[in-house]
């Protein structure tokens, strides 16, 4: 599987993801982060994922701005979508999808926090999302969200694959380092990215990666 992990700027409309796609028509999968468009965009992006055969996973906006997820498939269905999950609370089901061949997990920016306790129940997950909103806002928390990761990666025996904005900061702090990562089902590193915001596709069985 070609997935293509973007980590575009803030924006109103979907321009940066239709230019993404456009220019990468084979790609069977685009991760974008949370966050990246609101739910008056849901129709358009289903047509965007009939038109180019791609599944779509990214974070939206619902009507009363809240962050919600999103999984819709090549055939613009939606197969998951669900309010984020609020701080201190067990992880909302559902946080998994079905497509094809494929069990995806799905944890929300900070929900990578709730990830190992939540999707203990998930025993066939082949690849988990993790959308981010914004960048880190230390080196720490980089750390402690990569060393998150690896351990979902390994509990699971399944890839985990994340990726932020390329701007913006948490709470508007003014510090932020992007990031996008990826490990595979033994919590090796695939790729560890921070303050480089180059699209990438990854070849999941080769598991090469290329900027694009």
């Amino acid at each position: 599987m070609n997935i293509l992990i973007g980590q575009p700027k803030m924006e109103r409309n979907l321009e940066q993801l239709k230019r993404e796609i456009e220019s990468n028509p084979t790609v069977d999968l685009i991760l974008y982060p949370e966050g990246y468009c609101t739910y008056r965009a849901l129709d358009e992006l289903s047509d965007v994922a009939i038109q180019f055969n791609t599944t779509i996973v990214l974070g939206y906006r619902d009507d009363t701005n809240r962050d919600r997820v999103l999984i819709v498939n090549k055939n613009g269905e939606m197969l998951l979508t669900r309010r984020k999950t609020p701080e201190n609370e067990g992880l909302f089901m559902p946080s998994s999808a079905t497509d094809g061949a494929e069990e995806y997990g799905y944890l929300l920016c900070r929900e990578i926090f709730m990830g190992n306790e939540g999707l203990k129940g998930h025993e066939h997950l082949t690849i988990i999302f993790n959308p981010i909103g914004v960048g880190m806002f230390s080196e720490e928390q980089f750390t402690e969200w990569t060393e998150a990761a690896r351990k979902i990666a390994m509990e699971r025996k399944a890839m985990i694959i994340g990726t932020s904005h390329a701007d913006g900061s948490y709470r508007n702090c003014g510090i932020s380092i992007p990031i996008a990562y990826c490990f595979d089902e033994n919590g090796e590193e695939v790729f560890l990215s921070k303050n480089d915001t180059r699209t990438r596709v990854l070849e999941t069985d080769s598991r090469v990666t290329t900027f694009v």
